[in-house]
């Protein structure tokens, strides 16, 4: 009984997230990495997530590092982001580069930061090339791809896949892209939904960290 009690609780909580949730926005820019940007899309909307992606170009179409064409959700210009839940960088050269060099999204991050509740989550050259940059992450722990972690301003690099801390979600590189989005779902819906979605993708963790053994 109190089993069941435990697996209903678990399912409201979850329903309640998801009625409650705000809109997140993965950005895409001339030169992103597909991998990561179509995996943490993919996962989220799994998920039962509202993420849209948005393109920082003057079009919808924006084409990755390795030539595959997106088409973006919205454009950057005709977009409110008011209240975001998350923002979510892939990597990618030079996409990464791209997004950084975007003046208006440099102003949405740094509101996003400064925010009570808003997150963003970034991977491979996006951790060092736009957050860290920009300063934002100042004292929190991350991880990004090798050599990226020197634009980092005063944060705490760990050699790890996937690093949390405080509003920040970061991963290493596209081997990663994976388990970087199944720890965003965790972060909002909790490890139960996480696990979910992991389990319907083939992906049996005990937890989104120990999926790095699946092939041992």
């Amino acid at each position: 009984m109190a089993l069941g009690v435990c697996k209903a609780s678990g399912v409201l909580a979850s329903l309640v997230n998801l009625i409650i949730m705000k809109e997140s926005f993965v950005f895409l820019a001339d030169g992103f990495e597909e991998i990561e940007a179509i995996s943490v899309i993919d996962i989220l909307r799994r998920a039962g997530m509202d993420v849209k992606t948005v393109s920082i170009t003057a079009s919808l179409q924006v084409k990755g590092a390795h030539g595959i064409t997106v088409v973006a959700d919205v454009l950057y210009d005709s977009t409110l982001f008011t209240d975001a839940e998350w923002l979510i960088f892939p990597g990618g050269l030079p996409g990464a580069t791209n997004l950084y060099e975007f003046a208006p999204l440099q102003g949405l991050i740094k509101n996003q930061a400064e925010s009570e509740k808003g997150r963003m989550a970034a991977i491979c050259a996006a951790p060092g090339e736009v957050l860290g940059q920009l300063g934002v992450l100042k004292g929190e722990k991350f991880t990004c791809y090798p050599s990226f972690e020197g634009k980092v301003v005063d944060g705490i690099h760990e050699p790890d896949k996937v690093v949390v801390s405080g509003k920040y979600v970061t991963a290493n590189g596209p081997s990663s892209a994976t388990l970087w989005a199944l720890e965003i779902v965790k972060e909002s819906l909790g490890e139960a939904v996480a696990t979910e979605v992991a389990s319907g993708m083939l992906l049996y963790p005990k937890t989104t960290q120990d999926a790095v053994n699946i092939f041992g």
